[in-house]
């Protein structure tokens, strides 16, 4: 049973970590940031301001958490520790909690990716319970310095976690954050990547996500990628879930629509804030390392071991990699397409 005053640790106080925790903070649970200093230095000045997809702002001020830099400051009496660490880093948050964290603490992955519920398990002990998770939403983060930081959520959707406590969804569950379990994580954690292969498109495009996947160029290369993808999935026995509720391969169809039956058919999909970005365009618009070897990466890994070709899967990889740590500019469809598998 989880008790209603458990303390929470927000493991990465990127843009899913500050939104999570600080909807779990303004709802009144105990939160405590693992941050870098200059993330804790903001938001002692100032908290947090977080704007939900209905335009709904809320500051959470800094007396309603907690901030801390040392891991067993952060880590020494946490009863829920949600990590939003980028996939690359997993290992090493795994291994901080593992030194500092009590081993009956819930350990919940709400990353992209599919195998970060695993890296966590094979460092944290066995009593240590592990959660998958999935945020099917996109977050956009103000700079840094900006005071107070904020948090604007730009998509809709409802986080879902492994259906092995039946309180953690409950307890979780807030105003601006709506967490239901599923029995099939590991096929929705599949699906998800599917739909993340367009992280990458929209870095390289440049476009806000709406623009990007309002042009029908930009939906085909999402889709044949996403065909690649399937084909791979197959060929191992992956079966991802639908989509919100949508089957990949009906998704395929909606993407190659022409322009005006895609508007109308996908409304909802387009129902998103315009300057919603993906974490992938925000990790090149502030020369950070990107995900790319955990999302298009995987499909990559996966073809290798079954000798199934996926050339633009190859591409898009290329591309993003040597995208990394230079200045932003807009790739077109045809750069891409054209570019060596």
């Amino acid at each position: 049973m989880i008790a209603s005053d458990s303390r929470v640790v927000i493991a990465g106080a990127g843009s899913i970590g500050c939104y999570a925790g600080g909807c779990l903070a303004a709802a009144g649970k105990r939160v405590t940031f693992l941050t870098r200093p200059r993330i804790e230095a903001t938001l002692k000045r100032q908290g947090l301001k977080i704007i939900d997809l209905d335009g709904t702002a809320r500051q959470v001020g800094p007396e309603h958490f907690s901030l801390a830099s040392d891991p067993a400051v952060a880590f020494g009496r946490a009863d829920i520790i949600l990590v939003a660490v980028k996939s690359g880093a997993t290992e090493e948050m795994a291994k901080l909690i593992a030194k500092n964290a009590p081993a009956a603490a819930i350990v919940a992955s709400l990353q992209n990716g599919v195998n970060n519920a695993g890296v966590l398990r094979q460092y944290l002990p066995a009593k240590t319970r592990v959660i998958s998770g999935m945020v099917p939403f996109n977050v956009v983060q103000s700079d840094p310095d900006d005071v107070p930081l904020t948090v604007r959520r730009t998509t809709g959707g409802t986080i879902l976690i492994d259906d092995m406590l039946d309180d953690l969804a409950e307890f979780l569950s807030v105003p601006g954050l709506a967490v239901n379990e599923d029995p099939d994580m590991q096929g929705v954690l599949w699906g998800k990547l599917l739909m993340n292969l367009n992280n990458a498109l929209n870095a390289l495009s440049n476009l806000p996500l709406a623009a990007q996947l309002a042009d029908r160029k930009w939906r085909l290369l999402l889709a044949d990628q996403m065909s690649e993808g399937l084909e791979v999935m197959k060929a191992h026995g992956i079966t991802p879930s639908k989509i919100q509720g949508v089957s990949p391969a009906l998704l395929l169809w909606i993407l190659r629509l022409p322009n005006f039956l895609f508007r109308a058919i996908a409304r909802k999909m387009l129902a998103i804030d315009p300057r919603a970005r993906s974490s992938m365009w925000e990790d090149f618009s502030r020369g950070r390392p990107t995900e790319i070897d955990y999302l298009q990466g995987e499909i990559v890994r996966l073809a290798a071991g079954k000798n199934i070709a996926v050339p633009l899967t190859r591409k898009v990889v290329a591309r993003v990699k040597q995208a990394e740590g230079k200045p932003l500019r807009s790739h077109s469809v045809e750069e891409i397409r054209a570019a060596p598998g």
